[in-house]
């Protein structure tokens, strides 16, 4: 993996951290140089964010005190990457009480908690910091059975553009990276689903994913997308904000 440079005694936090993509961006900060505090809500984050070089903070982003008290260990960031996520079927012919609070526990991770997080730590932000978010491509399309996180994921890229315009005139950068499929949990379980629903395999799903990007090679890996959140955080990206990069083999038109 190639990472830009220019990183070098950057603090940053990334959120959603103990797996897959926030994990392996994580990784690509602390390869870039950077001090990496790395967030989640389950233990694992502790063991995870040793592994990179990163240290670990534990909170549910949708809690506003633990949230304080996570930042309050990490100090004023240069970088906030805010990557935690919930994805899961919210099917619109479940109106059982628990699918409403599954929409509902979705919406208040993957926007409300991005929220949460930004508040509190934007108001330690200098001039020239950078916040990164982590869109999707369904931000751009719409996925039958997947409301709830396809919902989600538009608001990110709408919360992206507004608080660009918000924090742009203190100097403070704020993009999105808008990931295709990538092997992680989620995706795969998101495979099974949408198998399970058609009658067909979790292999034909990937084939599908697979046929529909004019770059050849299916599934990406978090390593393949995570020079992207790098390039956001860096020097190099200094004149971009309110913007959202679509990593997706061409998947989707942006």
């Amino acid at each position: 993996m190639t990472t830009p440079k220019g990183l070098t005694g950057s603090r940053i936090l990334v959120t959603g951290a103990s797996r897959g993509i926030g994990l392996g961006v994580a990784a690509a900060m602390v390869e870039a140089g950077a001090q990496v505090w790395a967030l989640a809500e389950d233990e694992a984050i502790f063991d995870a964010a040793a592994d990179i070089g990163a240290t670990g903070l534990r909170a549910d982003v949708t809690d506003p005190q633990a949230v304080a008290a996570a930042l309050a260990r990490a100090g004023p960031l240069d970088v906030l990457v805010n990557n935690a996520g919930l994805e899961r079927l919210t099917p619109l012919d479940d109106t059982s009480p628990e699918a409403v609070a599954l929409f509902r526990r979705i919406l208040d991770i993957n926007v409300t908690g991005m929220a949460i997080v930004t508040g509190q730590a934007v108001a330690e932000m200098r001039p020239g910091a950078r916040i990164v978010n982590t869109a999707s491509i369904w931000g751009r399309v719409g996925e039958p059975f997947f409301a709830a996180y396809v919902a989600s994921k538009h608001a990110v890229i709408g919360v992206t553009k507004t608080w660009a315009a918000e924090l742009g005139p203190s100097g403070i950068r704020v993009n999105a990276v808008a990931p295709g499929w990538v092997r992680t949990d989620a995706a795969i379980r998101s495979a099974r689903t949408l198998a399970a629903r058609s009658g067909t395999s979790e292999g034909e799903i990937i084939d599908a994913v697979a046929a529909a990007q004019p770059l050849a090679g299916g599934l990406m890996e978090p390593a393949d997308i995570a020079g992207a959140f790098v390039f956001l955080a860096s020097p190099a990206s200094a004149n971009i904000t309110g913007q959202t990069l679509g990593i997706d083999r061409g998947e989707v038109p942006w």
